[in-house]
């Protein structure tokens, strides 16, 4: 799997098995159709921030294996446009972040570029933005064209059974048996958005481990009040 320099990885627990689908059922099986390479128009996921597009594009990349390649546009990294030569090459590339780089002339020339490249070698395309291709400030008319020419879907926010089966896969694929009565005291007690209850679930894992406990509820408000202290 082709990865970039600069820090960026692949996280290895973003897989299909521990993704909750939930109402995104559709889009998960877009996304795991391989389709053909003459055939299959680019694909656009959108979605409110932690509602799980960066984990399904590296799911993408984790069934591709070496074929694929995962792009994050995320301005904080700082690339250059001409970073995104050479990766319409991939078999399959996944490209997260889109509209971080709405209004940018150069990078949005660079995407066009990439379009048209990735699809005269067949090259499967799926891109990531936080909203639709036609509600992006887009400032190159070509490439708006060719976004909103893409193939698209909004990922739907999950419900208080979708997030506590997200909870419970994430534990799973850590070896934590995650009981459902815990996993709802989470959701009463602690922000609802998925990339905090992961974290949470992330730093319980390591408090568990030192203390040889279960994920118990009284454990749990033990640690997270233990947790607070060392924040404060």
């Amino acid at each position: 799997m082709k990865q970039l320099a600069l820090g960026v990885r692949l996280r290895a627990d973003a897989v299909f098995d521990s993704y909750s689908a939930s109402f995104n059922t559709e889009v998960v099986a877009a996304l795991r159709a391989p389709g053909t390479t003459s055939t299959t128009a680019p694909l656009w996921l959108w979605g409110a921030s932690g509602s799980g597009k960066t984990h399904l594009l590296q799911a993408v990349c984790a069934e591709a294996g070496e074929t694929a390649a995962y792009f994050p546009l995320d301005r904080t990294l700082g690339l250059p446009p001409e970073a995104l030569t050479g990766f319409e090459r991939s078999r399959v590339l996944c490209v997260d972040d889109v509209d971080a780089v709405a209004g940018d002339l150069a990078w949005e020339s660079a995407l066009f570029r990439l379009f048209n490249e990735a699809a005269e070698l067949g090259t499967r395309v799926i891109f990531a933005a936080g909203a639709a291709p036609r509600q992006a400030a887009w400032c190159l008319h070509d490439w708006r064209s060719r976004a909103a020419a893409c193939v698209v879907y909004q990922l739907r926010e999950l419900d208080d059974a979708g997030r506590i089966e997200a909870l419970r896969l994430r534990a799973a694929q850590r070896g934590l048996k995650l009981p459902e009565e815990t996993a709802e005291y989470l959701l009463k007690r602690m922000p609802r958005d998925l990339r905090s209850l992961f974290e949470l679930l992330d730093a319980l894992d390591e408090a568990s481990l030192v203390a040889q406990r279960r994920l118990t509820i009284p454990f749990i408000r033990d640690a997270i009040e233990k947790l607070a202290g060392t924040k404060s």
